[in-house]
């Protein structure tokens, strides 16, 4: 068997405030939380734990492959909750999409302030 991604645990300052948002961004599906995490499962079995870490949240970059009826459910979402999304990771494009790799994209913000990459085509 090769190996396959099972899950991660993403920083936040409020685990249920971040999951919401990924949750709603994402389309995920909401799972049992245990302990310090609140729980998140994307297709495929991946599931995503937030948790509020003792210490500075360094930020990260997370990016999701999503179709491209998604993709502008989720524009629309962030255009209906007056959240600013950016066509450049260096954040200079607001309230742009970008046309790369032959498929759209954007970058966001989550409530921690992890930079949240959707695209509809993979890179490679």
């Amino acid at each position: 068997m090769t190996a396959t991604f099972n899950h991660t645990i993403i920083a936040a300052l409020d685990s249920a405030t971040s999951a919401r948002f990924h949750l709603e961004l994402l389309e995920a599906t909401e799972v049992a939380s245990w302990g310090p995490f609140t729980n998140i499962m994307l297709d495929g079995g991946v599931m995503l734990q937030f948790a509020e870490p003792p210490v500075q949240i360094q930020s990260q970059h997370y990016a999701f492959l999503v179709d491209d009826q998604h993709f502008d459910r989720a524009l629309a979402r962030l255009r209906e909750q007056g959240i600013d999304y950016w066509a450049d990771p260096q954040l200079r494009r607001v309230g742009e999409t970008n046309t790369e790799h032959g498929g759209r994209g954007f970058y966001v913000k989550d409530p921690a302030g992890h930079g949240i990459e959707l695209i509809t085509r993979p890179y490679l």
